[in-house]
């Protein structure tokens, strides 16, 4: 007794859809130095510019928090930085801080030099 089983073919599915739908969640990439060093900074979603414009709010009431948002920039925008202490960032000289996050919104289209 010979049975013929009809096995369905498996055609390809493309997993990622096309168009803008396929870029999302995408990381746009870019290197600057830092303290003389090759780093690798990424463009920030729009969730991650509110939470830093939420936060800059409170620069206004409070001038302390300001080290605060450039911390939450640094770490949003760098790649390997989200892990990063408060005491790391304590040992790390201000005017590099302030370059690094100024480049991380710069690259996300915010600031002074945006659009580029």
């Amino acid at each position: 007794m010979t049975s013929k089983l009809n096995i369905p073919k498996i055609s390809k599915v493309n997993e990622m859809p096309e168009g803008i739908r396929g870029l999302v969640g995408r990381k746009m990439f870019k290197n600057v130095k830092f303290m003389g060093e090759e780093i690798k900074i990424q463009k920030l979603s729009v969730a991650q510019v509110l939470e830093i414009q939420a936060k800059a709010k409170e620069v206004e009431k409070d001038e302390k928090e300001g080290f605060n948002v450039l911390k939450t920039v640094v770490r949003a925008g760098t790649v390997d930085a989200e892990d990063l202490s408060d005491e790391d960032f304590d040992n790390l000289p201000l005017d590099e801080l302030s370059k690094l996050s100024s480049a991380i919104m710069e690259h996300s289209g915010i600031g002074e030099k945006s659009g580029k």
